[in-house]
């Protein structure tokens, strides 16, 4: 089988339209690290002692209270109000400025949380309005609103207010921009395209972690952060929206329009009009979710919504759901974790993030030719598995051999990083274009699941339990490198754009020869 709008978009080849969205994708990119690591510079933990008020005679102070001689000759503790804070590292930081210290300590997470939050809260109903409304519409309003909350955030004299903005930016940090631009892009080049968008996130990360070395407050470090998120607008202005959600939803003219921009751009040479709009038409004949559309005064069908999701509609769309949403949520446990780990495994918090994000290079670049030669699932299994083990083993080795700490955090860094941008490309590949921008936001509502618990488990828990967060690391993603072996293979593969043909593609690999005998004699008998 192969994808009628993939053949289109050999002949279309790869120039200057495409690379406006792959430009476009790839800043956006290099932005999210600042925000997404924005709490391990911004509500830090730093070292603090209790500050009495200055007519008051101490007898004795420590982190959060004072003791002084009552009246009774017995001595009180008295929880402190105002404390004196370490500047060596942050001249300020919002757990100075607004005392997160203490009973507030767990604020600190919260903060880093409250933006997880929000980035569970948007995957759903992002895919929800992409797959309704538009890729390019989504990902230019809430871009808007993330620019103006990332640079707004720096005025606001209030921790409550300063919450409820970070829960905003993470509701609108969707990963619409990248479905976009894997949709436009010609197969032979989309594993290349896919992993190559990913690594300015590497190079946003050592940004990041480089920006908080020389710039200690605050205030000052996120506006010089938020401040370049105007500059992706120019380049969206000349974007168009997704051919193939246009062809999906019925919008052929306006189908036609970008494709016929695309051409001219590429200086490519497209079929005649007559033969693009069968074309069209054919593939939303094609659609599962063109044929379960109500009908204007269709009353039988008022209560659609309590049918099965389409990404749980067939057995071979619900095996990829259910596989991508948990890899998902171990790849966001793991990489997460580790980034926001850096008080565990390093003396130096810039440090850590900048080899981090070095690390993170090579985990990207690498995967592009592996991916190529060896296809998706065995290099995202393999990964997946030797990261666990590299993680699992940090719960087993003493924290004073700091350099074997450091070394096997950066090993299960570089395996996670490719695992990350792997798992990515290899799900926008298995689900088809009706369902993709939903199928996405499901499996990004498991990512962000782990992301909204781990400030706490690497905060919270880590001091406590030092060895528990390398152990939940470790183990999830052994068991996401097993689960990843029940996906197929999409190497060479057309990207599918209904639940229709996932089902063809299946029978064509047993029709070929591929697969196993009893999954044959299934078939048959099911047929």
């Amino acid at each position: 089988m192969s994808s009628k709008f993939d053949d289109l978009l050999t002949q279309l080849g790869t120039g200057k339209w495409n690379i406006i969205f792959f430009f476009t994708c790839a800043f956006w990119s290099f932005l999210v690290p600042s925000q997404f690591l924005n709490g391990v510079y911004v509500a830090p933990s730093i070292s603090y002692t209790c500050r009495p008020p200055p007519d008051v005679n101490a007898t004795s102070v420590n982190s959060c209270s004072y003791s002084i001689n009552g009246s009774s000759g017995v001595e009180e503790e008295i929880p402190c109000s105002e404390w004196d804070y370490d500047t060596s590292v942050f001249t300020s930081t919002l757990t100075s400025e607004f005392n997160l210290v203490c009973e507030r300590e767990i604020l600190q997470a919260t903060y880093q949380g409250m933006y997880m939050l929000g980035t569970f809260v948007s995957p759903l109903l992002g895919g929800y309005l992409a797959d309704r409304y538009g890729r390019l519409a989504v990902a230019v309003s809430t871009q808007v609103i993330l620019t103006i909350s990332s640079i707004g955030i720096v005025f606001l004299p209030n921790f409550t207010l300063i919450l409820a903005t970070r829960f905003i930016m993470g509701v609108v940090s969707l990963l619409t921009l990248f479905v976009l631009a894997m949709e436009v892009c010609e197969p032979k080049k989309r594993s290349t395209v896919g992993i190559l968008i990913g690594l300015p996130w590497a190079l946003g990360s050592i940004w990041w972690g480089a920006a908080a070395y020389f710039i200690r407050d605050w205030r000052w470090l996120q506006l010089s952060v938020a401040l370049p998120t105007l500059l992706i607008f120019p380049f969206m202005y000349l974007m168009d929206e997704s051919p193939r959600w246009l062809i999906v939803v019925g919008q052929h003219e306006k189908a036609l329009k970008a494709l016929q921009k695309a051409a001219r751009w590429n200086k490519a040479t497209l079929p005649p009009e007559s033969d693009l709009y069968a074309l069209m038409a054919e593939i939303q004949k094609e659609s599962a979710t063109g044929q379960h559309k109500t009908k204007p005064g269709d009353k039988d069908k008022r209560c659609s919504f309590l049918r099965l999701p389409a990404i749980l509609s067939t057995r071979e769309i619900t095996i990829i759901t259910v596989v991508v949403c948990y890899a998902y949520f171990a790849v966001s446990l793991v990489f997460d974790g580790l980034n926001l780990s850096g008080a565990t495994f390093s003396a130096d918090p810039f440090l850590y993030i900048i080899l981090g994000g070095v690390m993170e290079i090579p985990g990207y670049s690498l995967t592009a030719p592996l991916i190529q030669r060896f296809g998706r699932r065995w290099p995202t299994s393999a990964s997946f598995l030797i990261g666990g083990v590299l993680i699992l083993a940090l719960a087993f080795i003493p924290t004073d051999i700091s350099w074997l700490v450091m070394t096997l955090a950066m090993s299960g860094k570089l395996c996670i990083s490719g695992s990350f941008q792997i798992i990515y490309v290899y799900s926008t590949e298995l689900f088809p274009t009706e369902v993709r921008s939903q199928a996405i936001g499901a499996a990004s509502v498991f990512s962000q699941l782990a992301s909204v618990i781990l400030p706490y488990i690497t905060t919270v828990l880590g001091p406590i339990l030092p060895w528990l967060p390398s152990l939940l690391f470790g183990g999830s993603s052994l068991i996401a490198g097993f689960a990843t072996l029940a996906l197929k293979e999409t190497l060479n593969m057309p990207l599918p754009d209904t639940i229709t043909d996932l089902k063809k593609t299946r029978k064509a690999k047993l029709s070929s020869g591929e697969g196993d005998e009893r999954e044959m004699e299934a078939m048959d008998t099911k047929n």
